[in-house]
């Protein structure tokens, strides 16, 4: 597997957690990397795409200033997630492809390279 996310659990509304995503065997430098989510019987929803450090992260509106995607090394992306709310609950993916060019920034097909999926609970 080439990304492993990790960081999920369970947590009250309004908890934080901060999720990892770290690349094995090769550096994310040239990737733009995107955070999934999916609920059962529903299709993967993306919600942000960290396009590197010459461009803003694009989030979607549920999750805009609650969420914080960035990189702090070459290896590792990281999602933290503040003010959960019940409907943040899901498992979480993350996914990269080479930056260059354009695509489709919230659709999955897009995304070369998967990781396993870590579980975000938020329930009271």
């Amino acid at each position: 597997v080439p990304l492993q996310a990790s960081g999920g659990g369970s947590v009250q509304p309004g908890g934080s957690l901060r999720l990892s995503c770290a690349a094995s065997g090769f550096t994310l430098e040239s990737y733009a990397v995107a955070w999934f989510r999916q609920v059962p019987g529903k299709e993967r929803e993306g919600i942000v795409v960290f396009r590197g450090s010459d461009a803003s992260p694009v989030y979607i509106d549920a999750v805009k200033a609650r969420f914080t995607i960035s990189r702090d090394n070459a290896n590792v992306v990281y999602l933290q997630m503040n003010n959960l709310k019940t409907s943040d609950t899901a498992v979480y993916y993350c996914a990269a492809r080479t930056s260059s060019g354009s695509w489709y920034l919230f659709r999955d097909s897009e995304y070369e390279l998967w990781g396993q999926g870590t579980q975000v609970t938020v329930s009271s």
